[in-house]
């Protein structure tokens, strides 16, 4: 079947997957670096000073060699393959059975955008979990397959949805958040931009501007997922994991790893 004849749903769905390869191959080191940073203890650095992104992936590759910064891509290309796939499925069925006729408004847009995440989000969650525990270089799995089955016999199938709540309080603002200021940014170009030669890199700079204020607002519940799913034993609960990130780190703590996920996201 050639791809012009494929259905709508499939070629969102290929099309989706196949950005996800592409990203996720691209930006891996980033999702390691933002994973060890968030995860650091206070009793790793005795007087040395605050720890930031370029030591993280200096000490990766002088200790895992360079190829220890795509350690969890192998997780990542599951989750994501399908997963943006999903998101982008989802969003168009949803999309072609209640606004076939008409354009959905900036609210229905959001709640499209955020209801589409949420749904890949919990499918693929499991699989997440096991990428941020390769990410964070404190398990020893040796395959995808292989550390779900040690979880699901050591842990219980419950651990692989640690953070549940932590992903929905991240993934659904961050659709909602993103779309309200590229919304905003692009209403208020100069009409002589907007029309001009210079558009697209406006844009561009309107969703990088969006992604990154995104990111920054959700980036606490991204740090309460990272440690519940690193630690499920220990944190069975988001306001266990929140206790923990303020008494040990403080404010600051809730935004730890926030400039490599604010370049991830671009």
């Amino acid at each position: 079947m050639e791809f012009s004849l494929a259905h709508p749903v499939i070629k969102a769905f290929m099309c989706g997957s196949l950005s996800g390869t592409c990203s996720t191959l691209l930006f891996q080191p980033l999702d390691l670096v933002k994973t060890r940073l968030q995860t650091l203890q206070n009793s790793v650095q005795p007087g040395s000073g605050r720890i930031g992104m370029v030591t993280i992936f200096l000490t990766v590759v002088r200790t895992e060699k360079l190829l220890g910064l795509w350690k969890g891509v192998s997780p990542s290309f599951v989750r994501c393959i399908p997963g943006v796939g999903i998101y982008f499925s989802t969003y168009y069925s949803v999309k072609q059975r209640f606004f076939s006729d008409r354009a959905p408004r900036p609210l229905e847009a959001v709640l499209l955008g955020a209801g589409a995440r949420c749904v890949a989000g919990v499918c693929m969650l499991p699989v997440t979990v096991i990428k941020t525990r390769f990410e964070s270089g404190r398990y020893n799995y040796s395959s995808v397959v292989g550390a779900l089955r040690s979880v699901c016999h050591t842990e219980g199938p419950r651990a692989l949805f640690s953070g549940l709540t932590a992903t929905l309080l991240r993934d659904a603002p961050f659709s909602g958040i993103y779309v309200m200021f590229y919304s905003q940014a692009k209403n208020t170009l100069p009409h002589e931009i907007s029309e001009s030669a210079y558009a697209p890199l406006a844009n561009f700079s309107c969703g990088v501007g969006a992604g990154v204020l995104a990111s920054l607002l959700t980036q606490p519940a991204d740090v309460v997922k990272t440690h519940m799913q690193v630690n499920p034993h220990r944190f069975r609960r988001s306001a266990d994991a929140l206790t923990y990130i303020y008494t040990e780190h403080g404010l600051a703590g809730f935004f730890r790893g926030a400039v490599p996920r604010c370049l991830r996201r671009r």
